[in-house]
């Protein structure tokens, strides 16, 4: 009898298979940016579209993610149907879960794309679901960033935790010393209904920002090095950072300043994410560490996470710069990135091609709550969301006065950052700051094949040309063109002269673009205008040095003269350098030097440029997730494919 039923249930049995099993280890990470180890077997018939998504709040619907892995690009073993991986995870206040689906062919939907117009992987199939993994309570907060306040004897330090329990900042000049000097952080935060488009509105792209912290370290010395932590003793302390004290007394300048950084990840989403921005902090770290206890800040430009309305790429951000920006204060304009959308309130008919989405539909209220920059400029959003704030602002570093300019809000004659500008440059004392630097997002000057700023750009030197050069600011910066290109002295398109074989120089600004600090999305430069549909890229007697390499820049300044030097992030070292008296002259870099630096800089671009035109454009996989399956096309057979089947081109020109 006992054979009869063996025989009977015998190929039922053999149907039985085990079901997919994904685990996750440890369970609990002890802080932000550790790695979870993640693992799963009894995947049968593997395919390379079988895919990882993370999710969190761990409970978020399958199309919900956060981000996603292909399994085939994740393990080497994938194909037997088991394999591990090990992902570092950035804390969202929330816990995570994992998820395995399976995603076929006939079920890619090009409709449905990331910015990139890779299919998103679809979440009809679930196989497998992690347990959560979560991180140690009592760690203190994270998101460490400090700003100068613009008044002496102060440094302003922000950060982010999961409640609005009061935390503070205790700070010394001795290590674990705190001998009393404790200052109690102010708090707020936005909500979703603060945003003003999607997808930052949106389920998809919203999750919660934690309670955002304030404190201002006061009573400080000069050029001195401060330790400090910030928390509380009932929700825990950080690590212990430090700084340098802002000394205005100092001779010397040092900053690092770069534009369009964003953030990496360790996972696709629906954004594009900026490897290169590992490069750039990296290099700024080793800086740092030379320079000892030096004072110093940042300065960045514009661009400044591209979250685009994902909000959990911010928390990805400050996790990235959290270990230069807890050491130097972290300074920022802002960016298209960052603001526009369709309905903001400054927008004259120029500026309808030029205004668009591309904030996300973040309408600068992250910006505006996640720092907090001197002076007291705002804008309002003209609905419930907060004003936007950090627009324009000024300050001295040593010989240096620095200012920053908003090219998303009105900068017009009439207008409050008009009147401020002009104020602003009119008052500089030369005798104790020698050197202005401007800065801002999108370029008065560029060389770059982009038209969609024109009408921008003719403002720009109808408007505030005049008042750059009548107060004789010494360099301005921009973003926006994610390349680095150095002009000469610069007055409505002509070269002034250096002062060489006896002619008499002319005090003109240094424009130079330095937006090449992580995006890579990058324009070609201007064809030849008989020519435009050529890949002959002449470069113009104004521009002497231009590639499509990344990097920052920094700068050193004395009382007698100002260094802007261009770090390249393939090997750290310096590619292209200016120097600036205090007189206003230049002494390399302008149109008398017989070309010599030009002539250089061109012969080493040919070859540069050649690797780097339109990066993206031919290398674009249709699924951009793992190296070596096309699903039949390239980036190529996709555009084509795109207008046969009519599919929406997220934009044309990408800054």
């Amino acid at each position: 009898m006992n054979m009869i039923l063996l025989f009977f249930f015998l190929p039922l049995i053999s149907q039985v298979r085990p079901e997919p099993i994904l685990t996750v280890n440890p369970k609990t990470l002890s802080k932000s940016g550790n790695s979870v180890h993640i693992q799963w077997s009894g995947i049968e018939s593997p395919s390379k579209l079988d895919w990882l998504g993370l999710y969190s709040p761990p409970d978020s619907p399958h199309d919900n993610f956060i981000g996603y892995k292909f399994l085939s690009s994740s393990s080497s073993t994938w194909e037997s149907g088991a394999g591990s991986i090990s992902l570092p995870l950035t804390s969202l206040r929330s816990n995570y879960s994992f998820r395995i689906f399976r995603w076929t062919e006939s079920e890619v939907n090009p409709e449905i794309h990331d910015q990139d117009h890779n299919p998103l992987p679809g979440t009809k199939h679930l196989l497998a679901e992690s347990e959560t993994v979560g991180f140690e309570l009592g760690r203190g907060p994270g998101q460490i960033h400090l700003s100068l306040t613009g008044r002496e004897r102060e440094m302003r330090v922000m950060f982010v935790a999961e409640d609005p329990e009061e935390r503070q900042v205790r700070y010394g000049e001795k290590e674990g010393e705190w001998e009393g000097d404790v200052a109690v952080a102010r708090v707020g935060r936005y909500e979703r209904e603060d945003m003003c488009h999607a997808p930052a509105n949106e389920s998809v792209g919203w999750r919660d920002p934690g309670w955002i912290f304030d404190a201002v370290m006061s009573g400080l010395k000069g050029g001195v090095k401060y330790y400090y932590q910030v928390g509380s003793e009932s929700k825990g302390w950080s690590t212990t950072h430090s700084f340098v004290s802002w000394d205005k007394s100092s001779n010397e300048t040092i900053a690092f300043l770069f534009g369009d950084m964003g953030t990496a990840t360790p996972y696709l989403t629906f954004s594009r994410t900026q490897d290169e921005s590992i490069s750039t902090i990296k290099w700024i770290l080793r800086d740092l560490e030379a320079l000892g206890d030096k004072p110093t800040f940042i300065s960045h430009i514009g661009d400044i996470s591209y979250a685009r309305g994902y909000s959990w790429l911010w928390d990805e951000f400050f996790n990235l710069i959290e270990p230069v920006a807890s050491k130097v204060p972290y300074h920022v304009c802002i960016g298209n990135h960052e603001y526009d959308w369709p309905s903001q309130p400054w927008k004259p008919d120029w500026a309808n091609l030029i205004y668009g989405t591309d904030g996300g539909g973040e309408c600068g209220v992250p910006y505006s709550l996640r720092f907090n920059m001197p002076g007291n400029s705002s804008e309002p959003t003209g609905t419930r969301a907060p004003a936007t704030r950090n627009l324009y602002y000024s300050f001295d570093m040593g010989p240096v006065h620095f200012v920053y300019m908003s090219t998303e809000t009105n900068f017009l004659p009439g207008s409050s950052q008009y009147d401020f500008l002009k104020h602003d440059l009119e008052s500089v004392d030369r005798m104790k700051t020698p050197f202005v630097v401007v800065q801002g997002h999108r370029p008065m000057y560029t060389t770059s094949f982009e038209s969609r700023d024109a009408p921008l750009r003719e403002k720009m030197l109808e408007h505030l040309e005049p008042l750059f050069v009548k107060n004789n600011v010494n360099l301005a910066l921009w973003g926006h063109v994610h390349r680095y290109e150095r002009f000469c002295p610069l007055k409505n398109f002509t070269c002034g002269s250096m002062g060489q074989k006896g002619k008499d120089w002319e005090a003109f600004p240094v424009h130079v673009v330095i937006g090449m600090a992580g995006q890579d999305w990058q324009p070609t430069w201007e064809p030849r205008p008989d020519h435009p549909h050529d890949p002959v890229y002449p470069q113009p007697k104004r521009s002497l040095y231009r590639t499509g390499e990344f990097g920052y820049t920094r700068l050193i300044a004395t009382k007698e003269k100002l260094t802007l030097s261009f770090v390249g992030n393939h090997d750290g070292e310096v590619h292209d350098m200016v120097e600036i008296l205090a007189s206003g002259q230049v002494l390399n870099g302008g149109d008398d030097n017989n070309g010599k630096v030009g002539a250089v800089h061109k012969v080493d671009d040919v070859t540069r440029y050649s690797f780097s035109h339109y990066v993206w454009g031919g290398s674009v996989l249709v699924l951009g997730g793992f190296v070596g399956y096309v699903l039949g096309f390239v980036s190529h057979a996709m555009r084509q494919i795109a207008t046969e089947r009519g599919w929406t081109s997220l934009k044309t020109e990408e800054q």
